[in-house]
């Protein structure tokens, strides 16, 4: 009976790409599977979680530096 393969671990930055992608709603099929069998949950969620702060963030910026006073 022969082991079965453990994925190698996806780096932080495979993962924000993986997760900036899925913000914008597109990702080839291919790469959607491999990232589901490598990537841990909670890193997406940690990563995600800090993207949307950072939009927002952003977006916030963006309106305070446009609408004046």
């Amino acid at each position: 009976m022969s082991p079965t393969p453990v994925p190698a671990l996806v780096s932080w930055w495979a993962t924000v790409r993986t997760v900036a992608w899925s913000f914008l709603g597109l990702r080839a099929r291919q790469g959607l599977e491999r990232d589901a069998q490598q990537i841990k949950p909670l890193t997406v969620l940690v990563v995600g979680f800090v993207g949307v702060f950072v939009f927002v963030g952003a977006l916030a910026a963006l309106v305070h530096w446009i609408v004046p006073g």
